[in-house]
């Protein structure tokens, strides 16, 4: 397997994300204009479609695989309710995703549900294809109503704007706090007798404020061009999610609108399996982590691994709250060590500790073993602590299972944004 080249620190985080947009894989077209939803010439209208073209000349009806995995905030927004029901009653083959930025059409009750619906009736027929086969999502602003007759106003241009290749224009066009775009891609290549074939997976996402697990965290789409039904496309995409945009927080909020949709062309044939699914985990995974560098006021990042856990979900629980305290989480924005605040995080997780077998670590340096502190040279500590992304490690020594959790700071920036984010 081949990547999109990323240089990544120590610690998993991607300190120089690929500015390039890699492309599409086979059987994927898409597009991105301004509507007039937010600031006048940005985008902030964003289609995805399924072309059927093979990259060889040949073409299929564009029929996609597809599979979502959907907030977990009982306030849905209205467009995850039209898509739940369509990928229900299209058994999970669509041909369309449309997302728009600006207006999250979450908590507009019975008119926001119609607008939704509008928005995918009119893209269908501009584009000839059923309303069914349409998913739609929307980001931005809780509690205002969806401008509609701007987007139908737009679906002619949006639908001239579909080309196939990079997916710069979409992943910019899905942007609300965001200060970059975030794509990610992976090459697999196998053999089949001695012909080599290949299949990519290339995914996007938006997302800098309300980002918290239990699904999704912000807006993400990973698409393939391998060959797989919607039950296989769904467990590939709950694997990587679960070992990625799960394992990140930067404010504790799961927003109304939070999304991951999966969707295959099925252009390049099987795929060895286990070789999708490392690539679904590794563009899942430097997507999220993307989100984390980009999180509203980012000024430095937060690892925390724990091993020697009972069960794997001791390891959890213990790297979330620690990476979640905002205790901690201010220690770092200062670049503060003060690892005090990293024991009494632990020792409320709800998870069985053995203060006299516990350590903890700083980037590397033991800072608590045995029961007391230990004679960490201070300078080395010091910057450990004011390093990029703050890597800190905890041993419970309960057993052998372990975990990780991505945060970042909070600072006065992530303050000031959420102050004045309507006004």
């Amino acid at each position: 397997m081949t990547a999109t080249p990323t240089t990544l620190s120590p610690n998993g985080i991607p300190s120089n994300p690929p500015t390039t947009a890699p492309h599409w894989p086979r059987g994927f077209s898409s597009g991105g204009i301004a509507a007039g939803i937010k600031k006048p010439g940005v985008n902030d209208l964003a289609l995805l479609f399924g072309s059927g073209e093979f990259g060889n000349g040949e073409f299929g009806n564009g029929e996609l695989s597809a599979a979502a995995v959907f907030t977990r905030n009982l306030i849905v927004a209205a467009p995850i309710q039209v898509s739940r029901a369509n990928l229900a009653v299209s058994s999970a083959r669509i041909r369309a995703l449309i997302i728009n930025s600006g207006c999250a059409n979450a908590a507009t009750g019975e008119e926001g549900l119609a607008r939704s619906r509008r928005t995918i009736e009119s893209l269908a027929a501009t584009l000839g294809i059923p309303s069914q086969s349409v998913l739609v999502n929307s980001t931005g602003v809780i509690g205002v109503q969806l401008p509609i007759a701007r987007i139908e106003k737009a679906l002619p241009a949006l639908k001239a704007s579909l080309q196939p290749g990079s997916c710069e224009t979409f992943a910019r066009s899905i942007m609300t706090t965001d200060t970059r775009p975030k794509w990610a891609s992976r090459i697999i290549r196998w053999m089949e007798g001695t012909t080599e074939r290949t299949c990519t997976v290339t995914g996007v996402a938006k997302g800098a404020g309300m980002i918290h697990p239990n699904m999704a965290t912000m807006i993400s789409v990973i698409v393939t061009d391998a060959t797989l039904t919607p039950s296989e496309l769904d467990g590939h995409l709950r694997s990587a999610v679960e070992k990625s945009f799960h394992r990140i927080s930067v404010d504790g909020d799961t927003s109304t609108n939070d999304s991951v949709f999966a969707l295959s062309s099925n252009c390049a044939g099987i795929v060895p399996p286990n070789q999708l699914a490392l690539a679904f985990e590794a563009v899942a995974q430097e997507l999220a982590l993307m989100v984390v560098r980009d999180g509203e006021g980012f000024e430095r990042g937060l690892e925390v691994r724990v091993h020697g856990g009972r069960t794997q979900s001791d390891a959890l629980q213990v790297a979330r709250t620690v990476a979640m305290s905002l205790l901690v989480r201010t220690a770092v924005t200062g670049g503060d060590p003060n690892w005090g605040r990293i024991l009494a995080a632990a020792g409320r997780a709800g998870v069985e500790l053995n203060p006299s077998t516990l350590r903890v670590s700083a980037g590397g340096i033991a800072l608590f073993a045995a029961g007391e502190p230990t004679n960490a040279d201070p300078v080395a500590v010091r910057r450990a602590f004011t390093a990029d992304t703050v890597r800190i490690e905890l041993d419970l020594a309960m057993g052998v299972a372990s975990d990780v959790f991505w945060s970042c700071g909070l600072t006065k920036r992530y303050v000031e944004i959420n102050a004045d984010y309507t006004t």
